[in-house]
């Protein structure tokens, strides 16, 4: 990098400790205020989001105790963090670090870019939102619609590389004039926003009578304000806290053994610890896999009527374990992070969740092919493009052989991802690469892969979405973090390859069903 890269992992510097009561704490002391007939602006709108009591999961999960959501999505931009977009522009305001004509820059998942994109466009502020590439087409129609400008970074990218969401954002402060990263990392605004605001409305709700609190850490910033409250108003409350299989929030190391690299889940889990999350406050950590993340959120939504998001899913997940432990005289409150309007096109479909095994596939209008194995369609591409190659000459290479799409081997015959043509005129167009580098520096990571004995069914539903498919030898070749060797590689599907089968002289033998 050519800049000095400002880490976002930082200890933190506040003097806060787990014992301090309200009094001793060096927290700001913001009381709660009932809501004006009419506000101001929309800003005022977030906040004193409802507390709903949960009645059929609990029941039907055999919990004992009284369960109830803190229902964020109904903050006007759809999530809790709208709560920090709007408190870190003021205070950075009134710091007078952020003034009229200035650019806002943030690196986000998405839900805190919409936060502060909001803000941006009520205060009227340049926004710049770096949001990395697996978050929602929702998140950027919706960041897109509120005026923002995105920039999209490749997913797995670390959060220290100079590819990463964070790297990209800072060199676009350092570029743009009279521009400000606000840094949801390591801004003491964001714990205190929940530490202020979003604790207190719990403990109000709830009378003061809370045994468990169960909260997702993203940065950690909601965790942490809402920990530190509720320990000094309910020093005996449980504090427990939600990270997905592939993030590395839920120390010790023990907690975080997984060959998970990516997950699906957003606006949870980071590859770094964040600088405003305190985890001394945190009682207990659980992981959670995706799967159990998107089918609770869906039974959140058709057996409690709550239009949530994945998180909201994560967290339900997680606290109808950890109040498998409490009496019926006790009390857990689940806070949903977000709801269901970023996800439309994902969890929410059944396709979505067919094509990545969270849903069983259903072969609703009893298609001959669907349960026949990938390997039926007798694909052979044996063409690989070298990683010596640059995008000049691979893009040659994959023209003279009428391909779109081509795994890239190493000097070692590892597979190390896929030459796109799209996604290399993506990034030559960005300028983000030039004709004469390395085709690795336009390689993309981010590609779904089957094997020969999978279904063509599951197939079928991948390449709803996806314009190919890499097809490898076996199921192990599928586990995360499997090293796939060239020899393991059997080649790419594409729609026309599947179509070429469902249309064969086979098909017209079986009812004349497609």
């Amino acid at each position: 990098m050519d800049f000095d890269f400002e880490r976002p992992d930082l200890p933190s510097k506040c003097t806060w400790k787990i014992g301090m009561n309200s009094e001793e704490s060096p927290h700001t002391k913001v009381p709660l205020t009932p809501p004006k007939k009419i506000r101001p602006n929309v800003l005022h709108v977030i906040g004193n989001t409802p507390m709903v009591k949960l009645n059929r999961i609990p029941q039907a999960e055999g919990i004992k105790c009284e369960m109830l959501a803190k229902c964020e999505f109904f903050n006007p931009g759809g999530s809790v963090k709208d709560r920090i977009g709007f408190r870190m522009v003021e205070d950075a305001e009134k710091s007078g670090a952020l003034q009229p004509d200035f650019t806002i820059i943030e690196p986000t998942s998405g839900n805190t870019g919409i936060g502060l994109a909001m803000a941006s466009a009520v205060k009227g502020y340049r926004c710049i939102i770096v949001m990395p590439q697996k978050m929602s087409n929702e998140k950027v129609s919706v960041l897109k619609s509120l005026g923002a400008e995105i920039i999209r970074t490749p997913t797995a990218a670390a959060f220290d590389s100079p590819e990463g969401l964070i790297a990209v954002a800072q060199k676009l402060r350092n570029e743009i004039p009279n521009s400000i990263i606000l840094n949801q990392y390591r801004n003491c605004s964001n714990p205190l926003a929940h530490y202020d605001l979003t604790a207190s409305e719990i403990y109000e709700q709830c009378d003061g009578k809370i045994d468990m609190a169960i909260v997702g850490a993203g940065t950690g910033g909601t965790a942490t304000g809402i920990g530190r409250k509720l320990k000094e108003l309910c020093p005996n409350c449980i504090i427990v806290s939600v990270d997905p299989e592939g993030s590395i929030l839920a120390q010790p190391e023990s907690l975080n053994k997984s060959d998970v690299s990516f997950y699906e889940l957003e606006g949870i889990g980071y590859d770094f610890i964040p600088t405003v999350l305190d985890r001394s406050v945190v009682d207990k950590w659980y992981k959670v896999a995706d799967v159990d993340c998107f089918n609770m959120a869906r039974r959140l939504i058709k057996e409690e009527g709550l239009l949530c998001g994945g998180s909201s899913g994560a967290a339900m997940s997680v606290a109808l374990k950890a109040a498998a432990s409490l009496r019926a005289d006790q009390r857990c409150v689940v806070l949903l992070p977000d709801g269901i309007r970023n996800y439309i096109t994902k969890f929410v479909s059944d396709h979505w969740m067919e094509a990545r095994n969270f849903k069983p596939i259903t072969n609703e209008h009893g298609h001959w092919w669907w349960d026949e194995a990938v390997g039926n369609l007798k694909v052979e591409r044996n063409f690989y493009i070298s990683s010596k190659m640059t995008c000049t000459q691979a893009i040659s290479e994959m023209k003279q052989k009428n391909y779109n799409e081509v795994p890239i081997i190493d000097n070692n015959n590892v597979f190390l991802g896929m030459a796109s043509i799209s996604y290399i005129m993506n990034m030559l167009m960005s300028c983000k690469v030039k004709e004469n580098d390395l085709i690795t520096d336009a390689i993309q990571l981010q590609y779904r892969t089957v094997a020969l004995t999978s279904s063509l069914g599951l197939l079928s539903r991948i390449l709803e979405t996806e314009s190919y498919v890499v097809v490898v030898e076996d199921e192990t070749n599928l586990l995360p973090n499997a090293t796939i060797k060239k020899e393991d590689l059997v080649g790419v599907i594409t729609t026309l390859d599947l179509l070429n089968f469902i249309t064969s002289g086979k098909c017209n033998q079986i009812n004349g069903s497609i």
